[in-house]
């Protein structure tokens, strides 16, 4: 046997995603050297490690074997590589969150600076949907979930980071007449995009709706918010999103506020974790990150929400 650490790491990223074209784009390699590697690891076993039945790949039970203890393989080695630097005084290791969709506005500024001072540091960030973000942490798989909403099954801690806004927006050449039409009767005549079931931006929206005994004009339901925000600025309704995700399309004038009595709704950016996770020394030193500098990270990158 002669496999090497990177044709194990191959052929799992090829397991994970079920092509090796896709495990080659997340490994920047070309699919052909991709594909170099995993022959060379498949010489050195008479049992096949995957079969292509029509043009889909799938992994075979020994090749499934193969995976899981390639993981633990992998994984060990990275933990010598962390543990070699934390012995040179470096912190070291894996930082890992999950975001929901909108929180891709949010996150990347409280990550930057942290990032830049502790190089050895890696993270995984997935952004999805809330109920994707929650199960992730609920399965212990993160160290962190970045959330407006908070799930009221787990037993969690949080810490506060921001406000978070949300407006009502229209296109920015709005032909239709709403003079005069400034409280929650506005919404029975608006056509309304919401995003999908589940997430927080839906859930402040319905929130408002039944405080305020209203049925809106439902027109469309969208999944993210980026498919919203160009829905709108095409000119197919009208909805409630948060001000953070919109930056660039109010600076170039395609998308604009609808004053409302009774708006922006408020809600709260959260960094939650499980009340039983014994958090690593990335995480703390993470989580002490935050606590002294969030402050000034808003001030410095989302003080231009004020003018709203």
């Amino acid at each position: 046997m002669n496999y090497t650490l990177h044709q194990l790491r191959v052929f799992t990223v090829i397991a994970e995603k079920l092509s090796i074209t896709k495990a080659a784009e997340e490994l920047n390699m070309t699919q052909p050297a991709a594909s170099i590697q995993l022959k060379k690891l498949q010489d050195q076993f008479d049992i096949p490690l995957t079969e292509t039945i029509g043009r889909k790949i799938y992994i075979t039970d020994f090749g499934m074997e193969l995976y899981r203890i390639a993981q633990r393989v992998l994984s060990e080695i990275e933990t010598i590589h962390y543990h070699s630097q934390n012995y040179k005084g470096v912190l070291s290791g894996k930082l890992r969150i999950s975001v929901v969709s909108t929180g891709k506005y949010v996150m990347p500024y409280f990550l930057r600076d942290f990032l830049k001072e502790n190089p050895g540091i890696d993270l995984e960030m997935d952004v999805a949907n809330k109920r994707k973000v929650i199960g992730s942490l609920e399965q212990n798989e993160v160290d962190f979930s970045l959330v407006s909403v908070i799930p009221t099954h787990l037993a969690i801690h949080e810490e506060i980071l921001m406000q978070n806004k949300l407006y009502l927006f229209g296109p920015g050449k709005d032909g239709l007449a709403i003079k005069g039409k400034k409280d929650s009767r506005l919404f029975k005549e608006l056509p309304l995009i919401f995003r999908e079931e589940g997430s927080g931006t839906r859930f402040a929206m319905q929130q408002y709706f039944h405080q305020a005994h209203i049925r809106p004009k439902i027109s469309l339901s969208l999944t993210s918010t980026e498919a919203v925000k160009q829905a709108v600025v095409a000119g197919l309704g009208y909805s409630v999103l948060s001000i953070l995700s919109l930056k660039n399309e109010l600076k170039q004038k395609e998308v604009k506020v609808i004053p409302v009595k009774g708006f922006p709704l408020h809600a709260q950016w959260r960094m939650i974790w499980l009340q039983k996770k014994q958090l690593s020394a990335v995480a703390h030193a993470y989580l002490q990150y935050l606590q002294k500098h969030k402050t000034a990270i808003i001030r410095e990158h989302f003080s231009w929400t004020g003018a709203y």
